[in-house]
């Protein structure tokens, strides 16, 4: 014990209380995974040779969820006697954990890693962090001391890479994003003339260790209001102060009594606060970061990472460590060179442009809609997969309309009639989207695809939806098109259908001229309701077809509602048989889209996917996909005249008009992410089946 405290003799140690404390934990940490080790079978902690070993100090580092893809490898915990067999210690920042790490690696010798939270967090404060910075040398708040991101904001940019940061800034001007990205932007109405102040979480390590105290929010704020004698000057409070119930620099009694301050103490999200401001002022916060690339004027009051570089206008000298650099070097070092990423849906290791998309997609997506939504007849397994699509509102479920107040907005399923509504009450109707689940719908199996449409729904031809008014409207540039060519080719490629159920191959008969499918629906759908006409039975359609190609060999696929026993149809089955020459229960549709000539249709959702599949249909009804020029229609609809290409008929049916929301993660996701998870879905369900078929002939046997 006497010589165990040596570690902690140098200038930078512990008080001695701090170190005694590590030092029981230490040790206690040794006994702890001895005992783990000697139980678990192989090894809980055997580490690949090719690989780094990691022990950490901290207790939060080694429960992290991610922290294995951030390093590359999971650390032990840093025991005192056990930490001769690690190559690198790891502490948070310039914490006790941090400062841990740093001695137990002078003592054995070897290196140390600092971590903190990336300049892109997260959505939600509570999640996980989609970033760390690693630091070798020391942390990037701390600017009495050279860090690794000092060193690679003076490294030398290639023109590649210069083009890249200027890309990063715009994508992040674009999203409007920040460290945390979940507040909604400000509703209010801003002055026209302000400069924007920055309040920081009392007690914040960058405020210590950027040179700063209490007096410098003092300094600050008394600057603001003098510099600008014409300004309004708006302080923002720090969101930890507003969520987490922390104290701020500022009382808020102080900002209250001076007319020219207008102190924002709400959860509201930055960005738009940054946007209109004529110049920032802050201490040491991040926000001066995103104000700069925001291409705005920041005073600084401390020494964050971004000062004492000629790019702000800084009350305190620069450490001698310090010199001029451009804006680009300091993006692409402290956002690329400086972060590690986890892709938040994938859980994988990721460039920081696809956090950029991540967190852009999640801002966007939960500012769609009012902050309150009155939510109308929606069954009890539907409403917390309602909270899921509508997140960023919340969710008032009510039992009569009249509960719904003026100039509210309202949610119901699908086209269902309310009788009158008041003209100032907007009304989002929601219906199951076109690439939904492993399953039917009807046996309640959890969507990842929802249609939130505010105009009407898409299977209403009676009006304009919210599909109708994309497609008619949307310019679709090279961009989205290339892109709904490569989702278009990934759901072919990957057999991927709106329930993706199992069956077996279909073969087309030999020396047949002329293969017809027909799909069955359910004759009380919604669809065939608001959009078929003369013909509006899957009898009629058949014998229609038939009477149309009296030498076609026309297939019949009757719904999977309707074979699953969930949904009936007016007429039996077994009659069908005199229009077609055979009846297709169990066959996989992708598949079986493969081997026909043409699809004819009422308005069947199978119809798009075999548009998608470049396979020619027939519309009898007016669904959604008909009158762009692509399907040959019996009843045209005089207000579609505009002429679509097929990905642009995809762009706006499956990229544009679709919510879909991970399966395993709550947070939105793009079209291509939806469709990984559904192949993945797939996957596992039939490995499941196969699992559970060889438990079923293992028992038949042993009877």
């Amino acid at each position: 014990m006497r010589n165990a405290s040596k570690i902690f003799n140098s200038k930078n140690s512990l008080s001695s209380i701090d170190s005694f404390k590590f030092l029981l934990l230490s040790v206690l940490y040794d006994i702890v995974q001895h005992f783990v080790e000697i139980k678990a079978s192989p090894r809980a902690f055997d580490v690949p040779p090719e690989k780094e070993r990691f022990q950490t100090t901290s207790l939060n580092i080694f429960y992290q969820k991610n922290i294995d893809l951030f390093l590359g490898s999971r650390p032990r915990l840093a025991g005192y006697f056990s930490g001769k067999n690690a190559d690198t210690f790891i502490g948070w920042g310039k914490k006790v954990s941090g400062e841990n790490a740093v001695q137990l690696a002078k003592k054995w010798g070897k290196k140390y890693i600092l971590l903190e939270d990336g300049f892109l967090r997260s959505v939600e404060r509570e999640e996980p962090a989609s970033s760390v910075v690693v630091d070798t040398m020391g942390i990037y708040y701390d600017a009495s001391n050279f860090c690794l991101l000092d060193k690679e904001i003076y490294s030398e940019l290639s023109d590649t890479e210069i083009a890249r940061a200027n890309t990063i800034a715009a994508k992040w001007r674009e999203y409007r994003l920040s460290k945390y990205n979940a507040a909604p932007d400000f509703p209010g109405v801003l002055p026209d003339d302000y400069v924007l102040v920055i309040d920081q979480s009392f007690g914040d390590s960058s405020v210590k260790y950027g040179g700063a105290d209490g007096r410098s929010f003092s300094r600050m704020l008394a600057a603001a209001l003098s510099e600008n004698p014409n300004s309004i000057v708006i302080v923002k409070v720090h969101p930890d102060v507003i969520t987490r119930r922390r104290r701020g620099y500022f009382k808020l009694s102080e900002l209250q009594g001076n007319k020219r301050i207008f102190p924002i103490t709400d959860n509201w999200h930055v960005a738009g606060l940054i946007e209109k401001a004529k110049k920032i002022y802050t201490v040491t916060s991040q926000t001066g970061f995103e104000a700069l690339i925001w291409g705005k004027q920041v005073r600084c009051f401390g020494m964050p990472f971004y000062a004492g570089r000629g790019l702000t206008d800084d009350d305190l000298a620069a450490p001698e460590h310090r010199a001029k650099a451009k804006l680009e070097n300091l993006i692409f070092a402290a956002l690329v060179k400086y972060s590690r990423y986890c892709d938040p849906v994938g859980g994988e290791v990721c460039q920081v442009e696809t956090i950029l998309e991540h967190f852009g997609r999640q801002r966007k997506m939960r500012q769609r809609f009012p902050s309150i939504l009155y939510c109308y007849g929606f069954s009890n397994w539907k409403k917390p997969i309602l909270r899921k699509f509508f997140l960023g509102s919340d969710i008032h479920f009510i039992k009569k309309i009249a509960q719904v107040p003026p100039d509210a907005t309202l949610t119901i399923w699908g086209n269902k009639s309310l009788g009158e509504i008041p003209a100032s009450i907007n009304v989002v109707r929601v219906e199951d989207g076109f690439l939904r689940s492993v399953g039917l719908g009807a046996n309640y199996t959890y969507p990842l695809s929802w249609i939130l449409d505010d105009k009407g729904i898409y299977y209403d031809c009676s009006r304009r939806s919210g599909l109708e008014t994309l497609l008619s409207n949307t310019i679709f540039d090279e961009q989205l098109i290339s892109r709904a060519n490569i989702l278009r080719k990934q759901i072919v490629a990957k057999n991927i259908t709106k329930y993706n159920l199992k069956g077996k191959c279909w073969k087309r008969p030999v020396n047949e001229h002329e293969v017809i499918l027909v799909p069955g629906q359910v004759e009380g759908d919604s669809s065939i309701k608001y959009g078929a006409g003369s013909i509006s039975t899957n009898f009629d359609l058949l014998r229609k077809v038939r009477e149309s190609s009296p030498r076609a060999y026309i297939i019949y696929k009757p719904h999977p509602d309707v074979l699953a026993g969930l949904r009936s149809g007016k007429t039996a089955e077994h009659e069908f048989g005199t229009f077609c020459n055979e009846i297709v229960t169990d066959c996989e549709t992708s598949q079986l889209l493969s081997q026909v000539d043409t699809v004819h249709t009422i308005t069947s959702l199978l119809g798009f996917e075999a548009l998608l599949r470049n396979v020619p249909v027939k519309c009898y009804g007016q669904p959604f996909y008909a009158g762009w020029g692509l399907t040959t229609d019996v009843m045209p609809i005089d207000r579609r005249v505009r002429k679509l290409e097929l990905d642009e008929l995809v762009a706006g049916t499956l990229i544009l008009y679709p919510t879909y929301i991970s399966r395993s993660k709550n947070c939105f996701i793009s079209p291509q992410q939806a469709i990984e998870e559904l192949n993945t879905w797939r996957k596992s369900d039939v490995l499941k089946a196969k699992v559970n078929q060889k438990r079923k002939s293992i028992y038949l046997r042993n009877i």
